[in-house]
């Protein structure tokens, strides 16, 4: 992989090419987001990442925790810190109220995998340890979709720190995959008190790791994971340090999405493009 582009396994470019000679009609893209969960090591930092199990979409693969804007984000009605939907949406080239679902979907999906909240009881504060049985309990109720993340917030008179989540990036899978997601790439440092779990039932494995770590085993090929993936590590790990994240992610373009396209030349290796 490289600054611009990354190989095309075989198998995608046969499928690739098969979608096109056959004029395939693209799938419409789910709306998902992910979080880069961040915390320091020394003068370093790390970032949490998940294996997906193998009946997964993806499975096999290293990733972030996230999932896709169900309905529940969309309606929800909470307590809210940080920036507005409006600028949200300023952020996220979305309308207001799909910008607060993806934020919502961000947050819900990393308690739901990580066992991380990213909420306190007043606009500047945060909750301690989550681990516990009763908290558990809230998680799997989340997870199995008997309760809404805003009811949840509520019933424990929670805010939602949407300023925790800092916007990285924006990818959407290539046209001829059969399933799509349009994801929002957020950035987040684990709050005081808090411990990551591996709680979730789509996970096989979980570790903390040093981004560039985690690209040179990828590069030996010790640790699978997609194209956002690496190309997200690699660009967190350019930042330095936990400040730079910040730094950097306060001027990043998280509304033009990345669409990699899959180059065939005459002559030459198949490659994805990214720009």
């Amino acid at each position: 992989m490289t600054i611009d582009g990354f190989a095309a396994p075989p198998a995608l470019v046969e499928h690739a090419r098969r979608f096109h000679a056959e004029g395939g009609t693209p799938a419409a893209p789910r709306v998902a987001a992910t979080v880069l969960l961040l915390r320091p090591a020394g003068a370093d930092f790390e970032v949490y990442v998940i294996r997906r199990v193998a009946a997964m979409t993806f499975g096999g693969m290293y990733a972030f925790p996230g999932g896709g804007v169900d309905r529940s984000d969309s309606q929800a009605h909470l307590d809210w810190a940080g920036p507005e939907p409006a600028e949200w949406a300023t952020r996220l080239g979305q309308a207001p109220d799909a910008a607060q679902a993806v934020v919502c979907a961000a947050a819900r999906e990393v308690f739901e995998e990580a066992g991380v909240l990213l909420a306190g009881p007043a606009a500047a504060t945060v909750v301690g340890d989550v681990s516990g049985d009763d908290w558990e309990a809230a998680r799997q109720d989340l997870e199995g979709r008997r309760v809404g993340f805003a009811d949840l917030l509520a019933g424990r008179r929670l805010t939602l720190r949407s300023d925790l989540l800092l916007p990285w990036s924006r990818w959407i899978t290539p046209e001829f995959e059969p399933r799509r997601f349009d994801t929002y790439f957020f950035v987040a440092l684990l709050p005081e008190g808090q411990r990551t779990r591996d709680v979730s039932g789509e996970a096989d494995h979980t570790m903390w790791i040093r981004p560039a770590d985690a690209l040179a085993r990828a590069e030996a090929g010790e640790l699978t994971m997609l194209p956002p993936t690496l190309v997200s590590l690699a660009q967190v790990a350019a930042a330095g340090d936990l400040a730079g994240v910040a730094r950097a992610a306060a001027t990043r373009d998280a509304a033009t999405p990345v669409t990699p396209r899959l180059d065939l030349p005459e002559h030459g290796e198949p490659r994805f493009l990214l720009s």
